[in-house]
C-alpha cells in the first residue's frame, strides 16, 4: 500500500503542475475568471493532497485497514474532486456542462474530510 500511496502522489503531484501550467497558460485567455478560479482550486487541492500523499508513508504503516483506507480516502477523493471541478470548467467554457460532475465534486470532497478525519484516528 505504501507504493500505491507513493505512486498516486508523485502522479497527481505531476499532473497538477502540468494542468495549473495548462490553466495559467492556455485557458487564462479563453476561461471566465470565475470558472479559471475554480480551474484553479481544483490545481491547488490536487497538489496540497499530492504532498500528503508523499508524506503519508512516513506517518503510517498501513498495516491496518484504517490506515488503508486514510489513503484510499485521499487518492479517490482527489480524483473525485479536482477532476469533476475539471471536467465541469472545461465543459462549461464551451457551453456544453456536464452537469452530471456537479454531485460528484462534494462527493470527492467529502472523502477528502474523511481522509483527514481518518488520518487524526491513524495518529491518536
Amino acid at each position: 500500500m505504501k507504493e500505491t500511496v507513493l505512486a498516486f502522489g508523485a502522479l497527481y503531484g505531476g499532473l497538477a503542475v502540468i494542468f495549473g501550467a495548462f490553466g495559467a497558460h492556455a485557458l487564462k485567455k479563453r476561461m471566465s475568471d470565475d470558472l479559471l478560479k475554480s480551474f484553479e482550486t481544483g490545481v491547488k487541492y490536487q497538489m496540497y493532497h499530492a504532498i500528503v500523499l508523499l508524506i503519508l508513508p512516513q506517518l503510517l504503516t498501513f498495516s491496518s485497514t484504517l490506515e488503508e483506507t486514510t489513503g484510499w480516502f485521499f487518492i479517490v477523493g482527489v480524483l473525485l474532486f479536482s477532476f469533476s471541478i475539471y471536467g465541469l470548467c472545461l465543459t462549461s467554457m464551451r457551453g456544453n456542462k456536464w452537469r452530471f460532475l456537479g454531485p460528484i465534486t462534494p462527493l470527492g470532497g467529502m472523502l477528502l474530510v474523511f481522509g483527514w478525519i481518518l488520518l487524526l484516528f491513524s495518529i491518536i
